[in-house]
């Protein structure tokens, strides 16, 4: 969905969802901890170091406290390698975005390791494929444009889920883009995307009223199998709807599953031209995230796709974002407790959509050539990716009097908690029960002027530069006793503990 496009409005509105304990063999601690009960003095957890953004005002007294036990004896879901990733419109392959010599970019890609680039958008279904390589068109891709992506795709170590035209194109012109598309971007193709949104289309005055998804199937039938003919060892995603989740998505799977690698969906919070399209909504997470990835999980499973579902478009607010919302630090905040809601429903990632100079959403602004700016969503990215691949924990919290979200991962012989403060003005002393041996803890922190700062955005006390350079002050370490540490955490902040 392009910043600025017409779309159809999916309002979502509710209190956050929020991912707690399960009972286990540590039931009766884990019982007590979340009622309260349980909250080991803060002298058995003395050592603390204070992270996070200053509070409104200045100087920062009066403490919330609370009590976050991890449990280690059950592990939940798996988070793979590659779960955050972006996506962008087809038409940025035309700009010279994507290309090796794009330094800055490629350092930005790099930081959060190999993962899964979507090329796609509303430009898929106004994107024409040129077969030859001389002269630039308006709207169309040719070979240079693919050989430049590929370039970027080997200095990044990326792969790309790549998006053809279905609205308005062949089934040969299909095929012959197809073809060259892997031949040259090899190994680093993930699947092909046929179409965009196509439960839109209608909407978009792209197909008749009454066109249906039996309609659909029809056509990206055909479109698939010219593709796989042109493509043999290539594979297929979709159906990339826009929402329409049980009556689009789940019946694709059940159609289609065995010829496709991925079940694709996309997802927005509500319309970002609304004025209810607040940060307080953002914030609040989305009561209706379970109704939507459930039946995708299920359905995926059901016809044995071998890497699930994922939200492959996904961000804040659709039509560009909401101003002054979903470029501020509240949005990277929000960037992390998304992906670990997503995680926890089972899907295997999320591709953050953006591109572009002055798309609120986008994780990094560019003017079609030369990146130009980092926004906050990418600074929340980032820290979650810093966690790497593993498996999430069960995590209770002692108290909901706050707005702090707090999340587990074994990694490696490694625990990461996250731990995301959303209160506005209030710091809390939060006392870790991490569940392991350790002797002390590593500290990573995301700080912000304030949830709706858009500037002075930090990382470990450092900014990312719009070059991609990045130079954090050292890591924090915490001392470990009697089996826990605290952390202070001020106002508007996020932290990565890491203990091995």
């Amino acid at each position: 969905m392009r910043q600025g496009s017409a779309s159809v409005t999916r309002e979502r509105n509710g209190r956050s969802w929020l991912a707690v304990g399960q009972a286990t063999g540590r039931r009766n601690i884990l019982a007590r901890a979340a009622s309260g009960l349980l909250l080991p003095p803060l002298a058995a957890c003395a050592d603390h170091d204070v992270v996070g953004s200053a509070a409104a005002g200045g100087a920062v007294d009066r403490a919330g406290t609370m009590t976050v036990v991890v449990d280690q004896s059950i592990g939940g879901p798996p988070v793979g390698a590659g779960y955050a990733g972006f996506s962008y419109e087809k038409s940025s392959l035309s700009t010279g975005l994507f290309a090796a010599s794009n330094q800055p970019l490629v350092r930005l890609f790099r930081r959060l390791g190999p993962s899964l680039l979507r090329v796609g958008g509303n430009s898929v279904d106004r994107t024409s494929w040129r077969s030859s390589s001389t002269g630039q068109a308006r709207g169309m891709v040719g070979p240079a444009d693919i050989d430049a992506l590929a370039s970027f795709l080997w200095a990044t170590g990326w792969s790309v889920l790549y998006g053809i035209n279905l609205a308005i194109n062949s089934p040969a012109g299909a095929a012959e883009e197809a073809r060259y598309v892997a031949r040259s971007l090899g190994p680093h193709l993930y699947a092909f995307e046929i179409g965009n949104e196509p439960d839109a289309y209608a909407y978009n005055h792209l197909r008749p009223p009454s066109y249906s998804y039996r309609d659909f199937i029809n056509e990206w039938s055909v479109f698939a199998a010219a593709v796989q003919q042109a493509a043999p060892w290539a594979r297929l995603s979709g159906p990339a709807s826009a929402w329409h989740e049980t009556s689009w998505t789940v019946p694709f799977a059940k159609e289609e599953g065995r010829r496709i690698i991925l079940l694709t969906q996309h997802y927005y919070r509500a319309n970002g031209l609304s004025p209810q399209s607040t940060l307080a909504l953002l914030l609040a997470g989305d009561p209706a995230l379970p109704k939507l990835l459930d039946p995708l999980r299920q359905a995926s499973q059901a016809a044995g796709i071998r890497d699930g579902f994922r939200l492959t478009e996904a961000n804040s607010f659709y039509d560009g974002g909401a101003p002054h919302v979903s470029n501020t630090f509240g949005s990277a905040l929000w960037a992390i407790d998304f992906l670990f809601a997503n995680a926890r429903l089972g899907s295997s990632g999320v591709n953050f959509h953006g591109g572009g100079p002055s798309a609120a959403y986008t994780p990094i602004a560019d003017d079609g050539l030369n990146v130009i700016d980092v926004r906050p969503e990418y600074y929340g990215i980032l820290l979650v990716s810093l966690m790497g691949a593993g498996r999430l924990l069960n995590v209770s919290k002692s108290t909901n009097r706050y707005s702090i979200s707090a999340y587990a991962l074994a990694s490696r012989g490694r625990t990461c908690i996250m731990l995301v403060n959303k209160e506005p003005g209030t710091p809390i002393d939060v006392a870790i029960m991490p569940g392991m041996k350790a002797e002390a803890a590593t500290l990573v922190t995301l700080s912000g002027p304030a949830l709706d700062g858009v500037s002075g955005i930090t990382l470990n006390d450092a900014p990312i530069e719009a070059d991609g350079t990045w130079s954090p002050r050292r890591a924090a370490s915490v001392a470990v006793r009697n089996g826990c540490l605290t952390v202070r955490m001020r106002p508007a902040s996020a932290v990565l503990v890491t203990l091995a």
